[in-house]
């Protein structure tokens, strides 16, 4: 079962400019991150864009869609930034049918050290191998159905919603 992955950027993977103090992006780490997880699936990854996901556009939206449309794997993970991965999810999930995929990110940049990224990338990577075809959002162990996800900004974790 190859699993495709298709980087967008978010909090994995910002990295801290010691100078100006400000989050920039570089290169994606997903590579590091599934190294340092020992990651032995069949798995494909591409760099869609490396964006945060506050300035994600309806355009780029539209490319992750079609991407996921057209990419032979019908298990997908997708790296996102935690703002509006339920923007993102929705458009998926009106969109593309026959395929699970799992939108994830992280709360805290990968190069920080003490970021949840390489727990939630694991975790993506467990529940699109076993969730039906669907769309979901995986953040702190959970999964959600993309109709009853969303971002709690005070808590700062993902919700179902009822």
């Amino acid at each position: 079962m190859a699993i495709r992955i298709f980087i967008t950027g978010g909090t994995f993977d910002k990295e801290y400019n010691e100078i100006d103090g400000k989050l920039f992006f570089k290169e994606t780490h997903l590579r590091e991150m599934l190294s340092l997880g020992r990651c032995k699936l069949d798995l494909a990854t591409q760099t869609l864009m490396m964006i945060d996901s506050l300035e994600m556009t309806d355009a780029d939206r539209d490319v992750i869609v079609e991407e996921c449309a057209k990419t032979a794997e019908d298990r997908i993970v997708i790296t996102h930034g935690t703002d509006t991965m339920e923007v993102t999810a929705r458009a998926l999930g009106e969109k593309v049918t026959g395929k699970t995929i799992v939108l994830t990110g992280a709360m805290i940049p990968y190069k920080f050290g003490s970021s949840d990224g390489l727990f939630n990338l694991g975790s993506a990577l467990s529940f699109v191998q076993t969730l039906p075809p669907g769309v979901y959002i995986a953040m702190n162990g959970k999964y959600f159905p993309w109709k009853n996800a969303r971002k709690n900004r005070r808590t700062g974790e993902f919700e179902e919603i009822r």
